[in-house]
């Protein structure tokens, strides 16, 4: 398998960033009431990561070691802002529901954590497949998790109702559900992996 290859699907399993490098656990858990927020959430994070590995990747060689990590979280601060922006623009409903977790996404430990181990050291072209790989990943078990949530919480998937929301057990949309549905997906992909 080519470099590239490696490095773009690393993210998707084999280093996911929630289930494997157990990272981001603030959005996971929170944004992941429905599927829609949870691929929300995550397509944010995934054009963060992107453009934040692009950047810096190029800028590596002129941030002095000095001020390489508040450089980083300026370029990051950036690009959370123009999506900050644009859902509140185009996708308000999203937003209201999203709003809190969009700014967070700065100090995301995924993206700060990619710009530093990755992008700070590797090529523009490496550094931007490292971001959609991660942020694929990241998304993934997003909207993976969001399905589960919903689905046993309130019978729906993507909004589609399912089965009568009368015997959806409501805890699966509340705090407590997330960790319970976390704990049996990450199991689940230990599992597969030893596999």
């Amino acid at each position: 398998m080519s470099n590239a290859m490696k490095t773009l699907t690393n993210g998707i399993l084999k280093e996911n960033p929630t289930f494997a490098l157990v990272l981001g656990m603030c959005p996971t858990l929170a944004t992941t009431t429905s599927a829609v927020n949870g691929m929300s959430m995550g397509l944010a994070t995934l054009f963060v990561l992107v453009c934040s590995n692009v950047v810096i990747s190029l800028l590596k060689n002129l941030i002095p070691d000095k001020v390489r990590i508040p450089a980083f979280i300026v370029v990051i601060a950036t690009f959370v802002t123009m999506v900050q922006l644009v859902m509140q623009a185009y996708l308000p409903a999203i937003y209201d529901v999203l709003g809190l977790f969009i700014p967070l996404i700065v100090v995301n430990c995924i993206v700060l954590g990619r710009a530093e181990a990755f992008a700070a050291k590797n090529t523009v072209g490496l550094s931007a497949l490292d971001g959609i790989g991660m942020g694929l990943g990241f998304t993934l078990s997003l909207t993976v998790l969001g399905v589960i949530r919903e689905f046993l919480g309130a019978g729906t998937v993507f909004g589609f109702q399912l089965y009568n929301s009368q015997f959806a057990a409501l805890i699966f949309v509340l705090a407590p559900g997330a960790f319970i549905a976390l704990a049996y997906m990450m199991a689940a992909v230990n599992k597969l992996q030893k596999k």
